[in-house]
């Protein structure tokens, strides 16, 4: 069902619900009608809310009471967002046939507490992978590692920031560039306001901590300056990170669910508390407390939806950006043991998942590379892209 506004008001909670597309499960439908009513009767709105079919308020259409019927179980907030009428970005494909460069980043992080096992391991077997599956030459790839003797093939902060520009440098249309990185992730408060849930996600590189406070860790607003933003319409960038907190570790705006559609910021989750909170709060009587509750929510509503617009405005891409990561933001991924042997759970899923079927979609990509893990391990790998994906095509890289 849709829920379609056809009054006028510009009280904060009205102009929240108006500006945010925000789906919500039918169970916690009523809860928003008492919070709509309850501040109806408060001198904030004077307007009414009901559930019938005329024009004067919120209304079910009769399609959607059809659809209801027949098993839907989301009630949608119809809205009309700054960035909904603005056209999807000029980007082109690359079809992967011009040049091939590959960074690969191993970090163990030896006799350390931080240390892990299989991250090296992982750099050696995505490096065979790409150069047996797709074509690419060792004297094309640069890979740091923090095994090796050579002071400039260490994953140092400084080293890898000018392994990334060594990357993308020079980059043409249908050229392809692969990126992999295994080691820890982790995630720093945001300073400049583009992350929704208020944390910048990062990698640690094997010197961070002869940094200064976290300044040692590459923020993901970096990893996207540097190997995102250089790149031209029609060059293929492939990122694979397999580290902890690294669902959107290069801030792409696109990411995809294993159904095929791109997610939107799932606001209600968040919600979940602050709607609890104001509904016992009502129910027992404390309507200032619910009001303030379901205003504070709203706020929280719209900055969530406010940032996911700016994203896909300033982070879409007239380049062909395409990233698998490991888990969700606020997930773990596994330093795991497959076949006797060290390995990060996601690099091992996704070269075992080519290697089995080598065609396959990006959808079906995803999919597989989570039936991999699914019986062993919690963390959920995403996709996203620097533009729209038919994600349907063939995975090319």
């Amino acid at each position: 069902m849709k829920i379609i506004n056809t009054n006028n008001n510009n009280t904060l909670l009205h102009n929240i619900i108006l500006r945010n597309n925000i789906i919500i499960p039918n169970n916690q439908l009523k809860l928003w009608i008492i919070l709509m009513k309850m501040v109806n009767a408060s001198s904030y709105v004077t307007s009414s809310y009901h559930s019938t079919t005329t024009t004067t308020s919120y209304e079910y259409s009769s399609d959607d009471q059809q659809r209801n019927q027949h098993g839907s179980h989301d009630v949608f907030l119809h809205v009309d967002p700054k960035t909904q009428n603005k056209p999807v970005p000029s980007y082109e494909l690359s079809n992967c046939q011009g040049r091939k460069r590959a960074l690969l980043i191993g970090i163990n992080y030896f006799g350390t507490k931080n240390q892990l096992n299989g991250c090296i391991n992982d750099v050696h077997n995505i490096k065979t992978f790409l150069i047996e599956q797709y074509g690419f030459q060792e004297q094309d790839m640069v890979i740091l590692t923090d095994d090796q003797e050579e002071a400039r093939f260490k994953p140092t902060r400084a080293n890898i920031l000018s392994a990334m520009q060594w990357l993308v440098h020079d980059a043409q249309p249908n050229d392809s560039f692969f990126f992999h990185y295994s080691g820890h992730g982790g995630s720093v408060v945001d300073v400049s306001g583009d992350e929704d849930d208020g944390y910048d996600e990062t990698i640690y590189p094997v010197d961070f901590e002869d940094y200064e406070g976290e300044s040692g860790q590459i923020i993901d607003d970096v990893l996207h300056d540097y190997m995102v933003k250089p790149l031209p319409k029609g060059c293929r960038l492939t990122a694979i990170f397999d580290s902890c907190h690294s669902g959107t570790a290069l801030d792409l705006p696109y990411i995809y669910s294993t159904k095929g559609a791109i997610k939107s910021q799932n606001l209600l989750k968040d919600a979940g508390v602050g709607l609890l909170s104001a509904g016992i709060a009502y129910a027992s009587g404390d309507k200032d407390r619910a009001l303030s509750s379901i205003l504070s929510l709203g706020k929280q509503l719209y900055h969530s939806k406010t940032v996911e617009n700016e994203n896909r405005e300033n982070n879409s891409s007239v380049a062909d950006v395409v990233m698998f990561s490991g888990c969700k933001d606020d997930q773990t991924s596994a330093d795991a043991q497959e076949a006797g042997k060290s390995t990060g759970a996601m690099s091992y899923a996704f070269i075992t998942s080519l290697r089995q079927n080598p065609r396959q979609s990006y959808l079906e990509l995803l999919n597989s590379v989570r039936d991999i893990l699914r019986e062993k391990y919690s963390q959920r790998p995403q996709l996203s892209c620097s533009h729209p994906l038919d994600v349907d095509l063939e995975f090319v890289c």
